[in-house]
């Protein structure tokens, strides 16, 4: 006779970590085929046009997926979202595997983009919920996760590429090993936190919900947040094609060291200022990141590669340094059944600015050239940056919504 045995929680202080380090699995993940779109270029024989059409049709099929389904962990539980869409990233680890062509590249980047927009969502609501009370460190992860994972993913890829004889291969495997086991590990082991709100249902229409409550925060770090992921955008999909095209260092390590460049050091942003008020954070994090895409422009310009490596990686810094004070200003005092939503809202609009721009530089290479298309992008990226630090001194002067205490103040003390 068959007795019934309880499932073996972890810990709530385990639980954040294993989300911590899942999230940023998933980032990496979906930061693997930066690297490889030159290897694919070559095999398929495709230009710098239909590399940031791959790329675009993921940034898409991810924002369809946050309208869909990135509410609806609120309402049916973080797990079994969680568990379905590490079983669709799996999916799409098979498709790169087997791909033997343009079409199949193109399908595996739309199941990816679909998987990773339902994991976003969960994943991040997840932080906040299992946050320690007396040291929320949600927004923190939820900021530098992105940095952590897309180096880790584009750097191994790159290694790969160098060092294996199959890389897509190696790669490809055991992220479908890791994938599977993650979705596992999630239903079995980690420990449900939704409030699990009616309505899932009505959930599912397309719509990005920001909560009354946080609309005037999420209007104030919109400019930041498309500043800096579009510059994100431009180094993820043409990066690599930018040092082989442009300073003519055809090595494929190098190409994924300029994403490792910018990623690596928003990890540093995020936690060197995570003491400092929100609304100083994005100051100086436009800023500096303004100074760093100047560097780019130059580095372009003179062709000197050194100066685009340090130009990358200051850029990087003012990334990690504006969406940390971005995120815990809009994270701050939000309902436990309104994260998922939010959070969704804030990725849709990230990831818009990540694909859209991107995508009209790919088109714009192909007549222009690479080089021109990445000074005006880079120039246009300035303009963005500096309306941001504008528009954050016109809301400063403005007289905050009271709720408690002052929102742009709050989360300096909840991340001490």
């Amino acid at each position: 006779m068959h007795r019934f045995v309880p499932r073996r929680e972890l810990s709530r202080p385990a639980a954040f970590w294993t989300v911590a380090v899942l999230l940023t699995l998933m980032l990496a993940a979906s930061g693997v085929p930066s690297p490889l779109y030159r290897v694919y270029a070559e095999e398929f024989g495709f230009g710098s046009g239909l590399i940031t059409v791959v790329f675009g049709v993921y940034a898409f099929a991810l924002l369809l997926s946050l309208l869909v389904v990135g509410a609806l962990s609120d309402h049916v539980g973080r797990r079994p979202v969680l568990a379905v869409a590490l079983l669709l990233e799996a999916v799409s680890m098979v498709l790169f595997l087997t791909a033997d062509g343009v079409e199949w590249l193109l399908l595996a980047r739309i199941v990816q983009g679909l998987a990773t927009g339902a994991l976003t969502g969960a994943f991040g609501a997840a932080l906040l919920d299992l946050q320690r009370p007396d040291r929320p460190l949600g927004a923190l992860v939820n900021s530098a996760s992105p940095a952590v994972g897309l180096s880790v993913g584009a750097v191994s890829a790159g290694l790969a590429v160098e060092f294996l004889p199959a890389p897509t291969s190696w790669v490809f495997g055991v992220l479908t090993v890791l994938c599977v086991a993650a979705a596992a590990g999630v239903w079995v082991f980690l420990p449900e936190s939704s409030p699990r709100l009616p309505g899932a249902a009505r959930s599912l229409r397309p719509s990005v919900q920001v909560p009354a409550s946080q609309r005037r925060a999420f209007v104030v770090v919109l400019p930041c947040l498309v500043a800096t992921w579009a510059l994100g955008g431009l180094y993820a999909s043409l990066g690599p094609s930018l040092v082989a095209g442009v300073f003519d260092v055809q090595d494929h390590v190098v190409g994924s060291l300029v994403i490792l460049a910018l990623n690596g050091t928003g990890l540093v942003g995020s936690l060197s200022m995570r003491t400092v008020a929100p609304a100083r954070s994005m100051v100086v994090g436009a800023l500096v990141f303004a100074v760093g895409v100047a560097g780019t422009v130059t580095a372009l310009t003179t062709g000197s590669l050194t100066l685009f490596f340090v130009a990358a990686v200051v850029s990087g810094f003012g990334f990690g340094t504006a969406f940390l004070g971005a995120m815990a200003t809009v994270t701050q005092g939000v309902a436990p059944g309104q994260r998922a939503a939010l959070l969704s809202a804030v990725f849709t609009a990230s990831y818009l600015a990540f694909s859209v721009p991107a995508i009209a530089a790919g088109v714009a290479a192909g007549h222009v050239g690479l080089e021109r298309t990445a000074q005006v992008y880079g120039v246009a990226v300035i303009v963005l940056a500096l309306l941001a630090v504008g528009g954050l001194a016109l809301h400063a002067r403005r007289p905050a919504t009271p709720v408690g205490e002052p929102a742009h103040r709050a989360p300096a003390a909840a991340l001490d």
